[in-house]
């Protein structure tokens, strides 16, 4: 690419450099090259998605909700102790992510893996599902269970602290406030009646 700007550079500024590097990186990706960019950006955006992690992000959720179950009684096949860092959320959140690839900064991805949990939408596989690896016990039929005992106000206070921890912005973006201003009014106001009308008749 820079073999392409070598006799154009050194009149160039800085900015118009970069754009015509932008613009040599469009006319390239028609050619093998535009595959290599693609991963570079796919790894762009792993990395940013890293900043946050599930085990950061679990402990954050039950600070905001205490009352939420914790399901951390299973015994881990690694050491035989109880692994209490092994909760509900952690393998909810993993389970989201990491099994079914669902965005983690959107409501509705999350309403959808809740509805997993309620047998309401996809099918959950005792294989692949968090901690059946390192679990002595799968503990999916718990967690399908205390999701279940969740009522609807938990489950979307659930859902509103998850997005807001991956997505922070989405808290600070005030909602839309009703609109004050008067609209003008583009209706013809009634006329009253002109006096003295028939005598401009006659």
């Amino acid at each position: 690419m820079s073999k392409h700007l070598s006799f154009i550079q050194p009149l160039l500024k800085p900015w118009q450099t970069l754009t015509a590097l932008m613009v040599v990186g469009v006319i390239v990706l028609g050619s093998g090259a535009g595959k290599s960019i693609d991963r570079n950006l796919f790894s762009i955006q792993a990395a940013i998605a890293q900043r946050i992690t599930p085990s950061d992000v679990w402990q954050q959720v039950y600070q905001q909700l205490p009352d939420l179950p914790r399901e951390n009684k299973y015994i881990s096949k690694e050491n035989g102790k109880v692994a209490e860092n092994n909760t509900l959320i952690n393998r909810l959140i993993r389970y989201h992510i990491y099994t079914k690839g669902r965005a983690p900064i959107y409501r509705l991805d999350w309403k959808l893996t809740l509805a997993d949990y309620l047998g309401a939408n996809e099918i959950m596989y005792d294989t692949s599902y968090p901690g059946n690896d390192s679990l002595r016990e799968n503990p999916i039929e718990g967690d399908r269970k205390a999701i279940t005992r969740l009522t609807r106000s938990q489950r979307d206070a659930l859902v509103e602290v998850l997005v807001n921890i991956f997505n922070p912005t989405s808290q600070n973006t005030p909602p839309p406030s009703p609109n004050t201003t008067p609209s003008p009014n583009t209706s013809t106001p009634p006329q009253p009646p002109q006096r003295g009308g028939a005598e401009l008749l006659r």
